[in-house]
C-alpha cells in the first residue's frame, strides 16, 4: 500500500483536518509522512490567501509553526516523519501546486495528501486552486481534504 505520503499544509482548517487523515492513514499502513509547508510572497501561502500583505519571512514564520505543530501530532501517534518549509520568491498561485508536485516526486512519494478550501465563483478565479493543479499535474493518487468551513 502506501509507505510515502507528503502531506501539504498551510495554516488553515482545511490543512488540519488533512493532517488527521494523513496520521489515520500512516498508522493504518506504516507510512513515513512528509509535511511540506510552501511560503511565497506571491499568494500569502501555500493555498492562496488573497489579500494578505505577508511576505516570505512572515510566512515562514507561520510555516514554522504549523509544520513544528504537525510535527508534535505525528510524533504522538509515533508516526516517521519529516517537515519541509519551502519559500518560494515570486511564485504566481498557478505555480505553487508545481512546487507540492516536484517534492513528492523529489522524495517518491505514493500518496499526496492536502486539504482544499471548496472556494467558488469569483473567490476561485482570483485566488486558483492549488488542489486542482496538484490533480491535474501528478501521476500518484491525492487526497483532497475539504473542509466545511471556509477558511
Amino acid at each position: 500500500m502506501y509507505q510515502k505520503i507528503l502531506l501539504a499544509m498551510d495554516d488553515s482548517h482545511a490543512s488540519e483536518l488533512a493532517l488527521s487523515q494523513a496520521i489515520i492513514l500512516a498508522k493504518a499502513t506504516g507510512s513515513e509522512v512528509k509535511v511540506l509547508f510552501v511560503a511565497s510572497d506571491e499568494t500569502g501561502g501555500l493555498m492562496g490567501h488573497a489579500g494578505m500583505s505577508t511576505g516570505v519571512p512572515e510566512l515562514s514564520d507561520i510555516g514554522q509553526r504549523t509544520l513544528a505543530d504537525a510535527a508534535k501530532l505525528l510524533e504522538c501517534a509515533e508516526i516517521v516523519h519529516a517537515t519541509q518549509l519551502s519559500q518560494q520568491r515570486s511564485t504566481p498561485p498557478a505555480q505553487i501546486h508545481e512546487v507540492i508536485v516536484a517534492e513528492a516526486d523529489a522524495w517518491a512519494a505514493d500518496l499526496l495528501v492536502l486539504g482544499t478550501h471548496g472556494r467558488r465563483g469569483v473567490s476561485r478565479m482570483i485566488m486558483g486552486s492549488v488542489s486542482e493543479g496538484v490533480v491535474s499535474k501528478t501521476t500518484k493518487p491525492v487526497l483532497l481534504i475539504r473542509s466545511a468551513l471556509e477558511d
